[in-house]
């Protein structure tokens, strides 16, 4: 029997990259899945893979950064399926205009609004469902930039991911009494689409040997389905060939 049969998984960000990789290792082990993002045609395709293969799927377009949006999503949730195991806060951004001398008021709303205001509304919408069943799973793609400091993801995305860190500990902290266990994945370089928001193109090389989709929704997989009484609090998942201990090395 898949270990997720009859349970409901909501993930934000499921149109491309990790969301959608997520999307399809839930639905592989029996989930039934909730699909939000912007744009509607790349989930309506998932959906329509996850069906083909006899899973349930259902779209809920929205811009993460809207409250009110967010709040209609759960209110679907509850009218379809009267429960929320599991939420998969994936949903982010990043500018290329990200450094210092070219970071600007607008820019700083969006990279804060999109990766660390969103998670948060996410959140509020989910805890009251897993409250009531006194169980659930929250998971956040947080970044190698929600622990460590470095120029490279700029200051915005550097500490919005540290408050996604802090967001999902002090979720644990609090939820704990109530079975619900939060956990922060922490990926480095993954090879998805942000990366066409870096300012220094990134080889199709050096994509192939960064972390992929699938090896995050993988990990994405395992943690929903540990048993109840396990918390992950906390996961640093990189690829073995890490571009900033490459360089490291180099100089000798």
């Amino acid at each position: 029997m898949a270990k997720l049969e009859g349970r409901v998984a909501w993930v934000t960000g499921a149109g491309s990259g990790i969301g959608e990789a997520a999307s399809l290792a839930l639905a592989g082990e029996g989930a039934r899945l909730i699909l939000t993002g912007r744009r509607k045609a790349p989930l309506e395709t998932l959906a329509a893979r996850i069906r083909a293969a006899n899973g349930v799927a259902e779209v809920e377009p929205a811009d993460v950064m809207d409250a009110a949006a967010i709040a209609r999503v759960g209110a679907a949730i509850g009218e379809r399926f009267g429960r929320l195991d599991i939420l998969v806060n994936n949903a982010g951004a990043n500018i290329l205009e990200r450094d210092w001398k070219r970071l600007t008021p607008a820019g700083i709303d969006q990279v804060i609004g999109a990766n660390l205001s969103a998670a948060f509304y996410c959140v509020t919408v989910a805890l009251p469902f897993m409250r009531a069943q006194k169980d659930g799973v929250l998971i956040h793609t947080a970044s190698f930039a929600g622990r460590f400091v470095h120029p490279l993801s700029g200051a915005a995305y550097t500490a919005a991911k540290h408050g996604v860190v802090a967001m999902s500990h002090s979720i644990n902290m609090e939820e704990c009494v109530n079975g619900i266990r939060s956990t922060a994945i922490c990926p480095g370089e993954v090879a998805t689409p942000i990366l066409d928001k870096r300012p220094v193109p990134v080889s199709a090389e050096d994509r192939a040997r960064m972390l992929q989709p699938a090896d995050c929704g993988d990990l994405i997989r395992y943690v929903a389905c540990l048993p109840p009484h396990v918390c992950i609090n906390e996961v640093l998942i990189t690829p073995t060939w890490n571009r900033g201990y490459v360089a490291f090395a180099a100089r000798g």
